[in-house]
């Protein structure tokens, strides 16, 4: 009985903690909760990333009112700070008229929507929400992305 009692009364203090602190608990790291999906700032500027084709870049369609937005920012936070130096993270506002060309272009359907594009190569990937909001699936669709880049890369030097 003792351990049960100890059990819910940890359960009840993280809880309480969590909520008075605004900070979440996500894939083993705490995340301070924000109130918009803008005021996360992950990443470089569309145009900086379009300029650095050394790196592909995970770029996140957002706007600030969607709920689904904000609850998946910290997850993007995680996958930023496993694959930053691999990726040029990019967060593009929907709604922010600067960006209405590339949101016409890849032609949303919701939010948030994650692409992968690579200038490099002229190449944009779908992300679909069943892969972003899993991890591991995520990870795998970001490292098998990476290997195709480097065959390219490879191919691309062979015929130069």
């Amino acid at each position: 009985m003792n351990k049960k009692f100890m059990l819910v009364a940890g359960l009840l203090f993280t809880i309480v903690l969590t909520s008075t602190l605004g900070i979440a608990f996500a894939n083993g790291a705490f995340v301070e909760k924000k109130e918009k999906p803008s005021d996360y700032k992950i990443g470089v500027t569309y145009t900086k990333a379009l300029e650095n084709q050394d790196k592909p870049m995970l770029a996140l369609f957002y706007v600030d009112w969607c709920g689904y937005c904000l609850r998946f920012m910290p997850k993007y936070k995680i996958i930023e700070s496993l694959y930053g130096k691999k990726f040029n993270f990019v967060m593009l506002n929907a709604e922010n008229p600067e960006n209405e060309h590339l949101v016409k272009s890849v032609a949303l359907t919701g939010f948030p929507t994650v692409y992968i594009m690579d200038p490099k190569y002229d190449n944009r990937v779908l992300l679909n929400n069943g892969i972003y909001q899993d991890l591991p699936k995520m990870k795998t669709e970001l490292d098998r992305y990476l290997r195709i880049r480097k065959l390219l890369d490879k191919a691309t030097s062979m015929d130069n």
